[in-house]
């Protein structure tokens, strides 16, 4: 543990913080603390482990080039990691679909040669069965909604060829869950 950073809620912040300035071992922590859950992100997207964790170090190298521009206003060091996981892993995905259209890849071709379909979303944290029985309490067409855009990388306009529904419904099903999610996580919050 790095010296003076207290353990607590700001124990993230605290590490960002230190990262910025160019402390490792701050962003060792980081990487202990959140790649397991961006792990399991990445391999729901990607589905091959090797290109997982390829990912995931890329994330992590630039949440080192850019931890002084972290803002804990807008959310969590947890959600600003995996909202970059996220966001690389669908562009990722993409990239790797247009290489194969174009036979630059075979069908199965990717970075890794096997796939573990056996492996789910990692998530260790103290919170996950607080998080999985809200996604549980969702109404199905939001759960459906979050699950094809957190685990399966799929844009909006893939959602709504998927479900056969208006892009529209799509943007305000997913805006009303992620609401309903955040309401039910945060501290002390409870989901009706």
């Amino acid at each position: 543990m790095g010296a003076g950073l207290a353990p607590g809620p700001g124990r993230d912040e605290s590490l960002m913080a230190a990262a910025a300035v160019g402390d490792e071992s701050a962003l060792g922590e980081l990487y202990d603390r959140h790649a397991g859950a961006m792990l399991g992100v990445a391999l729901r997207i990607l589905k091959l482990r090797q290109d997982a964790e390829d990912l995931v170090h890329d994330v992590f190298v630039e949440a080192w080039q850019k931890a002084a521009d972290f803002d804990a206003e807008r959310g969590s060091v947890r959600s600003w990691l995996l909202v970059r996981v996220r966001s690389r892993g669908v562009d990722r995905l993409r990239s790797l679909t247009s290489a194969r259209r174009r036979g630059l890849l075979g069908d199965g071709e990717n970075v890794s040669e096997e796939a573990d379909p056996k492996v789910g979303p990692v998530w260790d944290g103290p919170d996950r069965e607080r998080a999985r029985k809200a996604l549980d309490r969702l109404p199905e067409p939001q759960r459906t909604l979050v699950e094809l855009a957190y685990f399966e990388g799929m844009t909006c306009s893939e959602m709504a060829t998927h479900c056969a529904i208006p892009i529209g419904t799509v943007k305000s099903r997913l805006s009303a869950a992620l609401g309903k999610l955040r309401e039910a996580l945060a501290v002390g919050g409870r989901f009706e």
